[in-house]
């Protein structure tokens, strides 16, 4: 489904407007965003919960010379999905 797709059916389900739930949805990213950025987990509904993951940094190879390279280290967005989602997907 794609973010139109998406807009057009909680518009549709919720009765809102197509503007207002783009809005909604925008201002959602942006408040998880702004939280992961700080380094809070945000819980999201039955669906599951975004967090930051920690990366270390590593020695890898440049793939096109095979010399050895420092790979910093980063912060990596994960998701883990709820149990009641993945119970309603295998039920």
């Amino acid at each position: 489904m794609k973010q139109v797709e998406l807009i057009a059916k909680v518009a549709e389900v919720s009765g809102a407007s197509k503007k207002d739930v783009e809005a909604i949805l925008k201002a959602t990213a942006d408040v998880v965003t702004e939280q992961l950025q700080e380094g809070d987990a945000v819980a999201f509904f039955t669906l599951g919960k975004f967090t930051i993951k920690q990366r270390s940094g590593r020695t890898g190879r440049n793939p096109k010379t095979g010399e050895p390279m420092e790979i910093s280290a980063k912060n990596a967005p994960g998701f883990s999905f709820s149990t009641p989602l993945k119970k309603a997907l295998n039920p």
